[in-house]
């Protein structure tokens, strides 16, 4: 497997000094995802849990709904230049009688906030390609707890507190414990490693749970809280205006500027028991 943080050389510069000294980074690398051989995608995101990756990506854009849909994931051996596996393309084995991918880019609701063409199409592909949403799920939580939650998300962000330059994204039960935690260099790729955990664990689709992410919350990040069925997602930053459109279509619980003892709650706000 690669490295997750890689050493290089910065001139550090303040008013009074000039000091050339090593500097820990994120390592940021290709992985291209294939489909019974056939290529799919390539992402760009810090390796680690790419299985994971794969599988969350595949539940999360609507080709797969339960793990039993997939029959084997494994790295391709030979795909570097001269021979050697590079870890940097994995190939997913669909399992018998589940349908290949139209691998057209235009395909289904893939178009997001990144290209600029997203829309209310986007929005009727997510409600007819999800079979988890969470509009019924039952989940109540506290305010203060969901308060604690960037805190308890730090703390596990191991590879951001060495370079700072990492995501994260972590699953919370009801009562604030957390079930796992990812980081990468992209927001997207550290949930679908989330999520790709809960496949492969068979807790999809995710009741009752709450997906916190370090940043803002894209509609991209929002298809994949209701594809996996998980009814509230939080953000410490902003959302996006087709996120909650998405949140509030889907019955979603969307809260974002998750900071200290306050929150914004745009949608489903009835999941959020206030303080009293």
């Amino acid at each position: 497997m690669g490295r997750v943080t890689a050493r290089r050389r910065a001139q550090h510069v303040t008013a009074a000094d000039a000091v050339a000294r090593p500097e820990t980074l994120a390592v940021e690398e290709p992985l291209e995802i294939r489909v019974n051989g056939t290529p799919l995608t390539v992402t760009m995101r810090t390796p680690g849990s790419d299985v994971e990756l794969a599988q969350g990506f595949l539940l999360t854009e609507g080709l797969v709904s339960r793990r039993e849909d997939i029959a084997a994931v494994q790295y391709c051996s030979g795909a570097g230049p001269d021979g050697f596996n590079t870890y940097n393309v994995l190939d997913v084995t669909l399992a018998q009688g589940v349908p290949m991918p139209d691998v057209d880019v235009t395909r289904n609701f893939y178009t997001t906030s990144s290209c600029g063409v997203c829309g209310k199409s986007s929005l009727d592909a997510v409600r007819l390609s999800s079979k988890h949403a969470p509009g019924d799920d039952p989940l109540v939580v506290d305010a203060d707890m969901l308060s604690a939650l960037p805190d308890k998300l730090r703390d596990r962000q191991k590879v951001f507190a060495a370079t700072g330059g990492l995501h994260g994204a972590a699953l919370f039960d009801a009562h604030g414990t957390a079930l796992v935690v990812r980081e990468d260099i992209g927001r997207h790729n550290a949930v679908d490693k989330v999520i790709g955990w809960a496949l492969e664990s068979g807790r999809v689709p995710l009741t009752g749970t709450v997906l916190l992410v370090s940043g803002r919350a894209s509609f991209e990040l929002t298809q994949k809280a209701v594809m996996a069925g998980i009814p509230l997602l939080a953000a410490v930053s902003a959302p996006s205006s087709l996120a909650v459109d998405l949140a509030a279509q889907s019955g979603l619980t969307l809260v974002a500027f998750l900071r200290g003892d306050s929150m914004n709650v745009y949608s489903r706000p009835d999941r959020v028991r206030r303080r009293t």
